[in-house]
């Protein structure tokens, strides 16, 4: 597995990577691991490697887009002097577009995503050991829905940034296609973005793989 002894995993994003991860008082940002994906590759990687002591630190916060990430990049990811650092972002950015159709000042048009996730890696990636870069997603399998179809947009700019920078990627769409031929959309998610454990169980393994985790 490319992640070593006491090196420490930051993963940062949205309402995916939240996934109500506890804030205790005195505690700050580092209060919990949340119930989502994050807590699955935390458990999962502790229990199959407890001899690495690897610490991972949940740093999602829900509703954020790339935007949001930029202004709060300096105190959630450099200050914390990750070793290895994975981003997932980029849903928000697309949903504004359909739910706040009117609101176009929330909206985070592709050309300013690609611009500052592009910005974020760079000069973040020779402090680090590694990125991981997960693509946005939306749980549905008709390509020709306009969310959809916009959110494969993004998830394209995703991978030509992993492609151009030498992050690792994380397909999470792709990752949906193959329980998509047998589950139905709203069995994964209610709103076809939110989770449900099958799905986060979806991210986490796809995550892991791309690490090359070895179940034991």
């Amino acid at each position: 597995m490319l992640l070593q002894k006491n090196e420490k995993l930051i993963m940062i994003g949205d309402s995916i990577t939240d996934c109500e991860r506890k804030r205790p008082l005195g505690e700050g940002l580092f209060g919990g691991i949340g119930k989502g994906y994050v807590s699955l590759v935390d458990a999962l990687i502790q229990s199959t490697y407890p001899e690495l002591g690897l610490r991972i630190i949940n740093m999602g916060i829900s509703g954020n887009t790339v935007r949001d990430l930029k202004n709060r990049w300096e105190e959630d990811v450099e200050n914390l002097k990750p070793d290895w650092l994975s981003i997932m972002i980029g849903i928000n950015d697309v949903w504004r577009q359909y739910d706040q159709p009117t609101i176009r000042e929330s909206h985070v048009y592709p050309e300013e995503y690609e611009a500052t996730l592009r910005e974020l890696i760079q000069r973040t990636k020779p402090q680090v050991k590694g990125i991981v870069l997960m693509t946005p997603f939306y749980i549905e399998p008709n390509r020709e829905d306009a969310m959809r179809k916009r959110m494969d947009e993004y998830g394209t700019i995703v991978k030509r940034i992993a492609e151009e920078t030498g992050c690792l990627l994380v397909d999470t769409q792709a990752a949906f296609e193959s329980v998509l031929r047998d589950i139905y959309p709203a069995t994964l998610a209610w709103d076809r973005v939110h989770p449900s454990a099958v799905g986060h169980m979806v991210l986490a393994k796809a995550f892991l793989a791309a690490v090359g985790y070895e179940y034991q």
